[in-house]
């Protein structure tokens, strides 16, 4: 082999080693690409994303500090604390939010919702600070009580009950609109006992007229006195 072969080879060895710079079109095509890591390793939602940032109303409520009670973790159960005292806050609107919130269906706005529609409904002259916001807080039921959810309409249904221990008759005039949603419940094995407990109770406190409104929503319910 001659001299100017062998320098030939030597030069021109490299450039077979080296490879071709990658054009856009490839890159383009590459990220695309799925490599069988990436199902083994998928990426970790972000937690602050636009849509884990979305929440209910009661919720971005509650992160602002709009309800003044938060969860307390137990070693047996859960608790309420207030940052004062229930019987010093007014009804309007908490009672309403606490009702709407109802309708939630995550932790830990789920045991908020419920434990303090409840509690704040213990205080004394309870009332007499419902009674002015009825109609709003019936409605926010509602909304419970249509809930596809089992567990929101379980919820509402306590808290219908609840409410009508607490104002008697003043909330019949609300309760035909509010029985539709518990006729449907009651065909469903699971919720019998529980809608029929409830309709006793708000026949129980709504005295002898609140009869007359369950029957002509629930025809085949019969009366506790009879």
């Amino acid at each position: 082999m001659s001299a100017s072969s062998r320098g030939q080879s030597r030069s021109t060895a490299p450039r077979s080693k080296s490879s071709p710079a990658p054009s856009a079109s490839a890159t383009a095509a590459g990220a695309g690409h799925v490599r069988p890591s990436d199902k083994l390793n998928p990426k970790t939602i972000d937690p602050f994303a636009e849509t884990q940032r979305s929440s209910s109303a009661f919720a971005a409520i509650y992160s602002k500090g709009g309800i003044p009670c938060r969860l307390v973790h137990g070693s047996v159960k859960h608790k309420l604390q207030w940052e004062r005292s229930p019987e010093m806050i007014p009804f309007d609107p908490l009672l309403i939010t606490l009702a709407e919130g109802l309708k939630e269906t995550r932790h830990p706005y789920t045991f908020v919702s419920q434990e303090g529609f409840k509690e704040l409904l213990m205080v004394p002259g309870a009332a007499d600070k419902a009674l002015p916001i009825l109609p709003k807080v019936a409605a926010a039921l509602k909304g419970a009580l249509v809930h596809a959810d089992g567990g929101v309409f379980e919820r509402g249904l306590n808290g219908l009950v609840q409410l009508s221990a607490v104002v008697g008759p003043a909330l019949n005039t609300h309760l035909k609109n509010l029985l539709t949603s518990l006729s449907k419940r009651l065909m469903d094995r699971k919720f019998k006992d529980g809608v029929t407990s409830a309709l006793q109770k708000l026949e129980q406190y709504g005295g002898k007229e609140s009869l007359g409104i369950i029957k002509s929503k629930i025809p085949t319910y019969c009366s506790i006195y009879s």
